[in-house]
């Protein structure tokens, strides 16, 4: 009683709005008040926004690039449907000659970013967008939303694989991401920082990622007997023989997987290791390994999960335990520690005019900007400069902000998802050796000289408008 039925149409538009990532009205409702806003005055003049995080989170020292590719995939295919259309009409908000203009818009504007996979600092622009005034404004909150998820899980991600040592680390976190598309670009981000692959079966398909998984605590316990649950598995699996051990007792699992290797060696069955996931994991692991070396399992590999984190994997590798790989899920999915970032979009050109915010502790630089790396003769990071996009850098420095979209189409010869993994690889080496220690020295970044002349224009010019 008195609920009100929902319609066909308000159904189909639902799942629709839900199922497409290109919807336009996936967005803040401002963003569609400005535009109206900006369409009623004609201003459809450039401006330039980028994007970027004002500060490091407590306890970390970098931040590394990751969701452009979805980011470009949504400037190429934004658009207003029919039924969307219709609804923003039927709420009466907005003007009939801007939802027609709206309706046939597609960005046709310029993206320039960061590449994904790259080391970047407070300040550094990860993009830059060029387009009409209200389209350059309605694409913020989708890009912030898009950047931040696989930032935020990339840069926790590396802080993980470096303090791996070279060790395996697997996301395994699917369960605990907030939300499925999450938890599916979680995988994604987490492998452009290097892990080796993920339990999401989907980012397979989707991304191509490497797909691991073993078994649960519930498959034991299904069995009566727990060398039977092992015996089923491995019969079952016969190429992908990772047993759980910890659903009992670790250690007498141990001693069963040896005794079982002999009976499944027969049957041309190989077991490839063992999963622990709960209890003293290093503890656990050293007596283990003894156990399967003493056994003749001297190749089978130790996998340890539950609760990890950067901290404890190494503390663990720290201690020497004979543990071969990692499984991560909350820490990493969710980035427990700073699980979000204080990310901005902001306008910095308008009409030709550079602009600025001035706002207390929020202030920005005005400006096209490029952002200069510098290395040192060891081939590590010394230092970066930002500055106007139309100055030179150093003799020798990389520039990192790069065109992606240029006239509303996307570069040839973009890099994909294992290029991205393959910069972040050599970034992750090539860190200052504070930061690949996960240490919080902050890498120093130059202002150049031009920006803060520019800037200190743009104050001029807002003080004299403000006195008029």
């Amino acid at each position: 009683m008195g609920l009100i039925s929902e319609t066909a149409d308000a159904r189909r538009l639902r799942l629709d709005a839900l199922s497409r990532p290109d919807s336009l009205l996936l967005t803040d409702l401002y963003q569609l008040n400005m535009m109206q806003a900006y369409f009623d005055r004609g201003m459809m003049e450039p401006a330039v926004f980028e994007l970027f995080i004002r500060k490091l989170p407590d306890r970390r020292g970098f931040f590394l690039a990751a969701g452009l590719e979805q980011a470009a995939d949504f400037l190429e295919a934004m658009r207003l449907t029919e039924e969307e259309r219709a609804w923003a009409e039927s709420s009466g908000r907005f003007s009939r000659a801007f939802l027609d203009w709206l309706s046939e818009l597609r960005f046709d504007g310029d993206l320039h970013a960061i590449p994904e996979g790259t080391v970047v600092f407070p300040d550094e622009p990860f993009l830059r967008v060029t387009a009409p005034l209200p389209v350059a404004q309605l694409v913020e909150s989708r890009l912030l939303a898009t950047l931040q998820a696989q930032i935020v899980v990339a840069s926790k991600a590396a802080r993980i694989v470096l303090a791996a040592e070279g060790r395996t680390v697997v996301d395994f976190g699917l369960r605990r991401a907030n939300g499925t598309e999450a938890g599916l670009l979680a995988a994604r981000a987490a492998y452009v920082a290097g892990c080796a692959g993920t339990a999401t079966v989907l980012a397979e398909p989707a991304f191509g990622i490497p797909i691991f998984g073993t078994m649960a605590h519930s498959f034991v316990q299904a069995h009566d007997d727990e060398m039977d649950a092992f015996r089923h598995y491995a019969r079952s699996r016969p190429d992908q023989t990772t047993l759980l051990i910890d659903t009992y007792d670790t250690e007498g699992a141990a001693e069963k997987v040896v005794a079982l290797a002999r009976e499944l060696a027969a049957e041309g069955i190989t077991i490839r290791g063992v999963r622990i996931d709960s209890g003293d994991l290093a503890d656990h692991a050293r007596k283990v390994r003894k156990i399967l070396d003493d056994g003749g399992l001297t190749d089978a590999l130790i996998f340890a999960s539950g609760g990890l984190d950067e901290d404890r994997i190494a503390r663990m590798v720290g201690e020497g335990a004979p543990i071969d790989g990692f499984g991560v899920g909350s820490s990493l999915v969710t980035s427990t520690d700073a699980p979000t970032l204080d990310t901005a979009y902001k306008l910095q050109e308008y009409a030709g005019l550079a602009r600025r915010k001035q706002s207390e502790g929020k202030a920005t630089w005005p400006g096209r900007k490029q952002v200069w790396r510098r290395y040192g003769d060891d081939g590590r990071m010394v230092g970066d400069l930002l500055t106007l996009d139309s100055e030179p850098g150093p003799d020798g420095a990389e520039a990192l902000v790069r065109p992606v979209i240029e006239n509303g189409r996307r570069i040839e010869g973009r890099p994909g998802l294992e290029d991205a993994r393959a910069r972040a690889a050599d970034q992750l080496k090539r860190l200052p050796e504070p930061l690949a220690r996960l240490g919080t020295e902050r890498y120093p970044v130059e202002i150049g000289g031009p920006l803060e002349d520019l800037a200190r224009e743009v104050d001029r010019r807002i003080a004299a408008g403000r006195q008029g």
